[in-house]
């Protein structure tokens, strides 16, 4: 059956649909951060402007209509509060529209479970690495346990921080990784307890750099080591579970230099390693159509006066 999927958590509206586990549509439009990040306020704008058009485009890009959708889904948290709740409400409406059954995803297991699926894992160790997100994670039962993460800010975020702070424009990772090339290493504060982590030590001290060093040997030095301390904790996770499956996911996921590192090291141990598709590793409709689907599979849904959202949604407190 078709499922659609929305994702609102932050600077992108996504709007996927999902038939027996198989991607048919995955429309999206993003917010424009420009130097300055995201403004919750007209991120949410920019969202209830544009919602209706992706959930449309996302039907006509299946080839099917709005009476061949039998469920639907859309991202319950974690995330910033305006933004979700325009997606809850998107969903709900068409949810009384079409009569149709509701589930609540957590946006973090849509990014592990299309990862999964996409590698052909079974239970993989996940490095979720996103924006507000940086957690070693691995599925017992029916919950996420998490093995490591990130003692104060998630690696996008950091990253995002810095491309501000050094007046990158757009500020995020993807221009860091841009601006990194042709850099040379510095020592950066390396922070790795076990297989948790932290970040704010090495941003702060980056920060610091800007006018003393070029912009390009701070980039590669951060993202150099901020990717050395994930894959660490990663290495460690993975042994000390005797997990033979790894798969990266998340923003920061679309990143080549991490997914170089972390394949090095899998092959070192002889763990298979994978990700999804690009599209499917930034912020999308179609991860939560995925997981709106298997849930929907076990159960009838969620009353509609029992929809919510959770900013600070823990992904060990969410069932799958």
């Amino acid at each position: 059956m078709a499922i659609l999927g929305i994702e609102s958590s932050a600077h992108t509206f996504g709007a996927g649909i999902v038939d027996k586990g198989k991607v048919i549509a995955n429309e999206k439009a993003m917010y424009k951060i420009g130097k300055t990040g995201m403004i919750p306020k007209e991120v949410a704008q920019f969202h209830a402007e544009n919602g209706a058009h992706v959930i449309s485009s996302a039907i006509e890009a299946s080839g099917l209509s709005y009476r061949d959708i039998k469920g639907i889904g859309y991202t319950k948290g974690p995330g910033i509060g305006n933004c979700l709740y325009i997606g809850m409400v998107a969903a709900k409406t068409l949810a009384k529209r079409l009569s149709i059954p509701i589930v609540l995803v957590h946006h973090g297991i849509g990014h592990i479970e299309i990862a999964k699926e996409m590698s052909g894992f079974r239970n993989p160790i996940a490095l979720y690495v996103s924006g507000g997100n940086s957690q070693l994670l691995q599925k017992q039962g029916q919950h996420y346990k998490v093995l490591g993460e990130t003692f104060d800010i998630g690696i996008g975020n950091m990253l995002d921080a810095l491309a501000r702070n050094l007046g990158l424009n757009p500020a995020w990772g993807s221009t860091i990784e841009k601006a990194a090339e042709n850099g040379r290493y510095m020592t950066m504060p390396y922070t790795v307890k076990g297989m948790d982590f932290s970040f704010t030590g090495l941003l702060t001290h980056a920060s610091k750099l800007k006018g003393a060093e070029s912009t390009s040997d701070i980039c590669f030095s951060v993202q150099e080591t901020a990717f050395a301390m994930l894959t660490e904790a990663t290495e460690r996770a993975l042994l000390l579970t005797g997990s033979k499956e790894l798969c990266v996911c998340g923003g920061v996921a679309q990143s080549k230099r991490l997914k170089r590192a972390l394949s090095l090291m899998a092959e070192e141990h002889g763990i298979k390693f994978g990700y999804a598709e690009d599209q499917f590793n930034a912020d999308n409709g179609a991860m939560i159509a995925l997981v709106a689907e298997e849930l929907l599979q076990r159960n009838t849904g969620t009353r509609i006066q029992d929809c919510s959202i959770e900013q600070k949604y823990r992904i060990e407190d969410a069932i799958l």
